[in-house]
């Protein structure tokens, strides 16, 4: 996409402007940006890298014991390549794969902020395809919830479940 002002050089700023309920947007260069006041001359750009690294620090008003997290946190090293978590932070990257092991319960906290509130990945499900992963999720959910109800000595809410499992798994059958 090339600059809407000067139209020679691409486009690397997009400005959305929403007044009044009018939403306008603008695909300017950083060049045009900055001489037309888009942006102000000591601004430095602000990077993706910038953007995660700021998203991984916590913000001390939504942890109750601020300080202990820090200590303990900031204490972390992954075993394998030693990066520690306060490095983890600051750059914004693995070492690894086994940081993700290392710094594990550290995460969950910015993976919610980055996903609006989800710590899971499901992914999306094609039409075509989505009434046998549906069933099988199901399935699979109600096989652990089943086992929760065993172990709990629940015997009669694992039946129903029990039930409600070998029905989901007739319609699968009958469906193929």
């Amino acid at each position: 996409m090339e600059c809407q002002e000067c139209h020679i050089r691409p486009a690397t700023l997009h400005l959305t402007n929403v007044i009044n309920g009018q939403k306008t947007e603008m695909h300017v260069c950083e060049q045009c940006a900055k001489e037309n006041g888009y942006v102000s001359y000591g601004q430095e750009g602000y990077s993706l890298h910038n953007l995660l690294s700021g998203l991984f620090h916590m913000n001390p008003s939504t942890i109750q014991d601020h300080k202990q997290f820090s200590q303990s946190a900031t204490a972390l090293a992954c075993p394998k390549c030693g990066l520690t978590y306060h490095e983890f932070t600051r750059v914004g990257k693995f070492g690894c794969a086994s940081c993700y092991e290392t710094f594990e319960d550290n995460l969950n906290p910015i993976f919610r902020r980055v996903h609006s509130g989800n710590t899971k990945h499901e992914g999306k499900i094609p039409k075509r395809m989505g009434s046998g992963i549906e069933k099988k999720r199901k399935i699979a959910a109600y096989r652990e919830s089943m086992q929760e109800y065993i172990q709990a000595e629940e015997f009669e809410k694992a039946a129903e479940i029990r039930d409600k499992i070998r029905l989901l798994e007739q319609q699968e059958e009958e469906e193929s």
